[in-house]
């Protein structure tokens, strides 16, 4: 069976090193952007130069006719989707403490990491689930590492977003088991990625690497292996798993 792939918020860091190696291992590739279509069309070269069907699809992930259009857009051009992987997260502003953060900036937020993934896991179910037809499939959640640790002083708003993250995993998994289709969840830690400089803070990763028990940031590549892992056959028997992916913090 064709094995389709969406990975949404894939035109940088750890979504599109899990679309690149998506590709490498043959999927047919979705690779979703909010405004970057230039990042995402490079993703999408690099995943047809190894021979595997690519496409880029804009959509904000926290307007529910955009997750509707990009799944239609799938169905169309890719075919049914047998995974996904609701990565796309964004940061509501630099780093605050709760007493100066806004309505608008928590809401905003929560809109593209919360709404979002329920909306893309929703539009998933639809097309994976036997009893609509489907083949099944895997779901995987791009959760955090602060959603344990609470990223106090700096992303309170953020790492609680996470923590619902964590909360759909689990339930969402229980839910779907019996039509077929596995929801399971990787809790990064620090990754070198460029959403620390939408934070204001560039060099966060290295200013943490020495903190961390392995000596060092994480690369994106490493969360991708560790996100391809659970979409496999290999995890055929793991589904409401949170999979830490933290460098032993």
């Amino acid at each position: 069976m064709s094995q389709v792939l969406i990975v949404t918020g894939s035109s940088r860091g750890i979504g599109a090193a899990t679309a690149v190696a998506a590709g490498r291992l043959g999927y047919s590739v979705c690779v979703n952007y909010r405004v970057n279509q230039e990042a995402a069309e490079k993703v999408v070269n690099e995943i047809r130069a190894v021979g595997s069907k690519a496409i880029s699809v804009q959509a904000d992930m926290g307007k529910e006719a955009d997750v509707i259009d990009l799944f239609s857009t799938v169905d169309r051009e890719l075919g049914p989707v047998t995974g996904l992987v609701n990565n796309a997260a964004i940061l509501g502003g630099l780093q605050s403490k709760v007493e100066d953060m806004t309505a608008e900036r928590i809401n905003k937020m929560l809109a593209v990491n919360v709404t979002g993934c329920f909306l893309a896991a929703r539009e998933a179910i639809k097309r994976m689930s036997r009893e609509r037809g489907g083949k099944g499939g895997a779901i995987v959640n791009v959760s955090s590492l602060a959603s344990r640790l609470g990223a106090a002083n700096e992303y309170v708003d953020y790492a609680a977003s996470k923590a619902a993250v964590d909360t759909l995993t689990i339930g969402l998994s229980k839910e779907v088991a019996h039509l077929g289709i596995r929801v399971n969840a990787v809790r990064p830690g620090t990754i070198r990625t460029d959403i620390h400089a939408s934070g204001g803070s560039p060099d966060r990763a290295e200013k943490v690497g020495p903190l961390i028990p392995l000596q060092r940031p994480g690369e994106p590549e490493e969360i991708a292996h560790t996100i391809l892992w659970l979409l496999s056959q290999e995890a055929s028997y793991v589904t409401g798993a949170i999979l830490d992916a933290t460098g032993g913090r």
